[in-house]
């Protein structure tokens, strides 16, 4: 079985559904039209030149473009992570923790996966490197994300409780780890969602990618379990390092609670 390989008229069905979309918005003045289009657009350039990247660089088999290509995307990524949350860190510790978390969780289980499991020859091979690299970059900022998200705005919320704890002589692992546990459990209720339905309810995307692209679908479930461990490995250590490192930015060594280091 060859590849299903997508022609214009496909294009312009998918084109047709966003349209309808649009459409939606208007006649049930949801206020969306404007942001679904320029999402749309988006979303289109930025695969199409992400292909035509990847085809250049897969052509060139050169270790310093992969490396260009993966810098670039964890870049963004640092970006990303740190650019939604409401209550913030000051910009440098904010997107500093958060592309820090990302990167670390993220290298660690491409590694393992690289290393372990995948193998390609060489373990830096452009084809698969890049590809899963993007796969697990995603995941981990979003927990991340996540994370730091939520242990911002039970801090702000929650100060009063916090300060009466460390005046009551709690240390500021004490005060904070309350804290520090639901926002690591928050960030990863989607990945144990994912995990729970894989099979059952849903055919995850990787598996279904590659039984249709003609792998045996058992193959293609191995292959998802190993990723569905790589992605929930590499979740928990970002929204773990996030969270200790926010909730470590936010006290001191004196054990005071330090909002003003959240941004203004």
């Amino acid at each position: 079985m060859t590849p299903i390989l997508l022609d214009t008229g496909d294009m312009i069905l998918a084109g047709g559904l966003i349209v309808g979309c649009v459409a939606l918005s208007l006649v049930l003045s949801l206020g969306i039209h404007r942001t679904l289009i320029v999402a749309a657009i988006r979303m289109a350039a930025q695969l199409v030149l992400t292909g035509s990247v990847l085809l250049f660089v897969f052509g060139r088999s050169s270790v310093w473009l992969t490396l260009l290509v993966l810098a670039f995307m964890f870049s963004a990524a640092t970006f990303e992570v740190g650019s939604r949350q409401v209550a913030r860190l000051t910009p440098v510790w904010h997107f500093g923790i958060g592309g820090f978390s990302t990167a670390t969780g993220t290298i660690i289980v491409v590694l393992v996966g690289l290393l372990t499991a995948l193998q390609p020859h060489p373990w830096y091979q452009a084809r698969t490197a890049i590809p899963m690299t993007g796969l697990l970059l995603g995941n981990v900022m979003n927990a991340t994300s996540l994370s730091m998200n939520t242990l911002l705005s039970m801090v702000s919320r929650e100060r009063a409780a916090i300060e009466a704890r460390l005046i009551l002589g709690a240390t500021r692992a004490e005060a904070m780890n309350s804290l520090i546990r639901q926002s690591i459990r928050t960030a990863l209720i989607p990945t144990l969602n994912q995990m729970a339905a894989a099979g059952v309810i849903t055919l995850p995307g990787i598996m279904t990618g590659q039984i249709l692209a003609g792998m045996n679908p058992l193959d293609a479930s191995k292959y998802q379990i190993v990723l569905m461990s790589l992605i929930v490995s590499g979740n928990m250590i970002g929204a773990t390092l996030s969270a200790i490192l926010t909730s470590a930015r936010l006290s001191d060594a004196r054990g005071r609670l330090r909002l003003d280091h959240l941004a203004r």
